[in-house]
């Protein structure tokens, strides 16, 4: 988060999730007027990276996305 509070950005091989990233950019974006919304979100997103949550939240989706997909399909048919 340093990093990008001081108007650096987000490493690409940060090692980073998708969420945690963005979190980070949208606090690029605003540098340096970054509000404290932001940085919390930041914080929940990397957070959610440590405890496994953002993971768990995509793949939730994933599996709903896809099982919308083959009903979609089925009726189709």
């Amino acid at each position: 988060m340093s990093m990008v509070l001081s108007g650096s950005g987000v490493p690409s091989a940060s090692g980073l999730d998708d969420e945690t990233k963005n979190a980070l950019r949208a606090i690029g974006r605003a540098h340096p007027n970054a509000t404290d919304e932001l940085m919390e979100a930041a914080r929940s997103a990397f957070a959610g990276q440590l405890d496994g949550s953002n993971t768990a939240r995509w793949r939730a989706e994933r599996h709903r996305a896809l099982a919308e997909r083959e009903e979609r399909s089925k009726r189709s048919e």
